[in-house]
């Protein structure tokens, strides 16, 4: 599956898309090879980065660019420890905030007056944000790697609208005023939406999930 060092973008894609096939983990491969790939995939579909790196010292023989995998590098290995140590956390914790949303919604709707209720509620939103707390204290720990930069930021965006939306669930229960309660729970919806989409886009980068 060798391609020559005058080989054209859409060739060059070919080849990629066909090693990422051949090697995804989904298809018995190894993750530490699709991490390299991507690596390289980010050079080669770049004309100015796949330029300077043929110039660099550090670029392999023509009979070596595509017929085998590169090594890790250190890059490579920051993408795999930033979506198992940072992501991962972070990913989990939106879950424990989103996913009992609507059954806490659920019980106060029964009675939104009713002290009890009421206070359970709260309870779950003084949670929440707990948790918000430690997913921005991840996330400002450890920057992701260039690789993973617009992902990380697509990151941002979710726990971003998740922490707006307890905002606005916090406003409803200090007055009971209904479009405060209907932007939370569009905010979380839409918050639900971008980990759906986060959760689909890091397969893309082959990293195997901590165990």
């Amino acid at each position: 599956m060798a391609v020559s060092p005058g080989a054209s973008a859409a060739e060059i894609k070919a080849a990629y898309r066909a090693l990422v096939k051949q090697h995804h983990p989904d298809a018995g491969g190894d993750a530490t090879t699709i991490i390299a790939l991507n690596a390289a995939w980010e050079i080669l579909r770049d004309r100015a980065r796949r330029t300077a790196y043929d110039r660099s010292p550090a670029a392999a023989a023509p009979s070596q660019r595509v017929s085998s995998p590169p090594s890790v590098t250190a890059e490579q290995q920051a993408l795999a420890h930033w979506f198992n140590q940072v992501y991962g956390p972070i990913d989990r914790l939106l879950a424990q905030v989103i996913n009992p949303f609507p059954a806490q919604l659920k019980e106060l709707a029964a009675d939104p007056y009713d002290d009890q209720l009421m206070e359970a509620f709260c309870s779950y939103l003084e949670q929440s944000q707990q948790k918000i707390n430690r997913v921005e204290a991840l996330y400002a720990a450890s920057a992701a790697p260039l690789a993973a930069k617009d992902f990380s930021l697509q990151l941002y965006h979710c726990f971003a609208q998740l922490k707006d939306a307890l905002m606005e669930l916090e406003r409803y229960t200090m007055g009971y005023v209904d479009s405060y309660l209907h932007d939370g729970r569009e905010m979380i919806r839409e918050a639900k939406r971008f980990r759906a989409s986060l959760q689909q886009e890091r397969s893309r980068f082959g990293v195997s999930k901590a165990k």
